[in-house]
């Protein structure tokens, strides 16, 4: 789905979650080649290394977001989602939602062999050695009056190549993998849906 689509889509069912017209939602979905920037635009656009006209070469566009946290990337291989909760009334805490991301993304990834971390300070899904962990999952979210939208970016067989256009959220010591890179072979991607909503059931008891 365009990033553009889904972007508008969100806004549609948070207003929708938050009439009350539907329940809690979480929206999975692959975008075409695209680097999203946090609310902090101009400090995010700055992170971005590759030339226009190289982004046109590799059919990438940009897009400026909501949500919080620096630059990133979505395209194909990368499952993304976007989850639409109602934190009200006993999870209203930015930081435990994005702790409880994170978890729901550990237990996704665990299910494949694979030990996700936390490194303090630095949101997102984490793996391999202290000082030399490499991020397979993004997290950058959006909370409007405790309703929740953008959400986290799971890089499942990701083209790892299109990380190199950016720093990516900012941080430039540390490098990015995906889940077929760790595993050595191909995911398929209904699995790890399965698994992170598996997850996320779990985490927000679902």
């Amino acid at each position: 789905m365009a990033y553009d689509e889904a972007h508008d889509l969100q806004k549609s069912l948070v207003d929708a979650r938050r009439a009350g017209t539907v329940g809690d939602l979480l929206l999975l979905v692959e975008h075409p080649p695209v680097i999203t920037l946090g609310a902090r635009n101009q400090v995010a656009a700055s992170h971005i290394i590759a030339s226009e006209a190289h982004l046109q070469r590799e059919g990438v566009v940009v897009r400026e977001t909501g949500r919080g946290g620096d630059v990133t990337y979505h395209g194909p291989g990368q499952l993304v989602g976007y989850p639409i909760l109602d934190l009200r009334p006993d999870r209203c805490d930015v930081h435990k939602y994005v702790r409880d991301l994170e978890q729901a993304l550990i237990l996704a990834l665990a299910t494949f062999g694979i030990d996700g971390t936390r490194v303090p300070g630095r949101s997102g899904v984490w793996v391999g050695e202290q000082e030399r962990e490499e991020k397979v999952a993004a997290i950058g979210v959006r909370i409007s009056r405790w309703i929740t939208s953008h959400g986290f970016a799971l890089n499942v067989s990701t083209n790892l190549d299109h990380f190199r256009l950016i720093v990516p959220c900012g941080i430039a010591d540390r490098g990015v993998t995906s889940m077929a890179r760790l595993l050595g072979r191909d995911v398929a991607m209904t699995t790890v849906e399965d698994a992170v909503i598996a997850g996320m059931a779990q985490v927000f008891e679902a």
